[in-house]
């Protein structure tokens, strides 16, 4: 019989296994884009062909999420995190292994597949590991800070691995994560019940939702990025998606054991946590990409320097999230921590947005950083602690796919118009005569301006939509919950 000191540290552990598996996916997503340059070196990928290394993924993994959530809820979000565990990791060995340019994208389409099924479940476990408020708010808090700070680890880790050893290494670092965490999992997680039978499954409703998600997600990554958003491709295949949404609702309004049962929308959190996610990573992918890219292009910064120059947003966001995050939800409220955090990351933002060109670290860029770290380690938890507050526990992993599919969406969508509207910035302040570095700039500034105008809209959804889950106290509470072992 296990004391309760056990179960408690047996619980932690578990977490921290569920967050290794998060960590190595989301990872994965940003140390590709620092090896993008030696992988088109060796297998000799033109320019467009090169974007199928990313975009093979992201379809495959915006695509399959919601689907992926839902499956979990129906046979098991347990199984489901190991089949998809195991997925990706045989599919990274692939990727390592590739030779030329249709093994590395097929294995990148798996890879996207074994990631969707280990994502789209795990926020679905904690809340049902961690159901007393105040620990599910700090378990939310140590996965916040993996899943919002692992791109800016990615980028370190993708620097370091692809100029010390090669880029095929950027793989087979995930096969001994993947096989440790696999074996982890399978001793450290409970099997959970299945409150639905296998029924449920709604084989049309999974056709139609899955196509619509990736084609809409190919209609970002390829057409709408290459040939314009009016461009006829565009139109047609953005119309075929949304008629494939429409058809998918109808089913599931219809059918008798639905996919998605349309009762989850009476979640007044839950719609508006996901709308808040979608607007807000749109900001925060557009810091860490277009921020990339003006450190690259326009300071000289090489792949190394990124990462470090980044890592200020990883620490605060750590700190926050995994250190403070509960106690201050209990102190003020999940609603009002989140609508600080925005307000942090917005300033942050328009921070950005006016660095110079010239700019120096210490007085142009690190202040950004800063505020967008501690802006991102008070609001990601809440947001999430609240988009989970009021879903019933039989549809947990469909909420949790959710969540997960409008930031992965919602940051597609959101970078591809960004990265437009600065490159078209750029490209007619250059042609006026306008010198390469302050044109480049200048398209940026634009693009986190942007980003910073969605975060207030954010800001007034929460303000309008949301109640607190959490009534603040009058004190600092202190939580009673037992420690982890470590803390990453």
């Amino acid at each position: 019989m296990m004391t309760k000191l056990q179960i408690e540290r047996s619980r932690w552990l578990a977490l921290y296994v569920l967050c290794a598996g998060v960590l190595m996916i989301i990872l994965d997503t940003t140390i590709v884009n620092v090896a993008l340059p030696s992988i088109q070196g060796d297998l000799h990928f033109t320019d467009s062909s090169l974007a199928w290394v990313v975009n093979s993924y992201l379809i495959a993994f915006g695509g399959l999420l919601l689907l992926a959530g839902r499956i979990g809820d129906l046979f098991g979000r347990r199984r489901i995190f190991l089949i998809g565990l195991v997925i990706f990791t045989a599919a990274s060995l692939l990727c390592g292994l590739a030779q030329n340019q249709e093994t590395l994208v097929a294995a990148r389409f798996v890879q996207g597949i074994g990631g969707a099924m280990t994502s789209a479940v795990v926020l679905g476990m904690i809340v049902t590991m961690f159901p007393e408020p105040q620990e599910q708010a700090k378990a939310i808090g140590v996965y916040a800070f993996v899943a919002s700070a692992g791109g800016a680890v990615g980028l370190l880790v993708g620097g370091v691995l692809t100029q010390s050893i090669s880029w095929h290494w950027i793989f087979f670092v995930n096969i001994p994560i993947g096989v440790a965490t696999t074996l982890a999992a399978g001793r450290l997680l409970d099997a959970d019940q299945r409150p639905e039978s296998r029924s449920g499954a709604d084989l049309p409703g999974a056709v139609l939702i899955t196509s619509a998600l990736m084609l809409a997600v190919y209609t970002i990554v390829k057409p709408a990025a290459e040939q314009g958003w009016t461009a006829p491709p565009t139109l047609v295949l953005g119309a075929i998606s949304v008629v494939l949404i429409a058809a998918f609702l109808i089913r599931q309004a219809t059918a008798a054991q639905p996919l998605m049962p349309l009762r989850i929308f009476r979640a007044r959190a839950l719609v508006a946590a996901n709308t808040i996610q979608m607007l807000s990573v749109v900001g925060m992918f557009g810091m860490f990409f277009l921020g990339a890219l003006f450190l690259q292009r326009v300071r000289g910064y090489d792949a190394l320097q990124i990462g470090l120059a980044f890592l200020p947003v990883t620490i605060l966001m750590g700190g926050l999230s995994v250190r403070f995050s509960a106690r201050l939800t209990a102190r003020f409220g999940s609603r009002s921590l989140l609508i600080a955090g925005l307000t942090v990351i917005a300033a942050g933002l328009a921070v950005f947005a006016q660095a110079p060109s010239n700019s120096a670290y210490l007085t142009n860029v690190l202040p950004p950083m800063v505020l967008l770290g501690t802006g991102a380690g008070l609001a990601f938890p809440a947001l999430m602690t609240l988009g989970m507050s009021d879903t019933a526990p039989q549809d947990a992993g469909l909420a949790s796919g959710l969540l997960n599919t409008s930031a992965q969406v919602g940051g597609a969508l959101g970078l591809a118009v960004l990265a437009t509207v600065s490159a078209s910035r750029s490209t007619r302040l250059a042609a006026t005569g306008t010198p390469r570095a302050d044109a480049l700039t200048s398209g940026y500034h634009l693009a986190f301006w942007i980003g910073a105008a969605l975060i207030g809209v954010t800001i007034g959804v929460a303000l309008v939509v949301l109640r607190d889950r959490t009534e603040p106290v009058a004190q600092q509470v202190e939580i009673e919950a037992v420690e982890p072992v470590t803390v990453a």
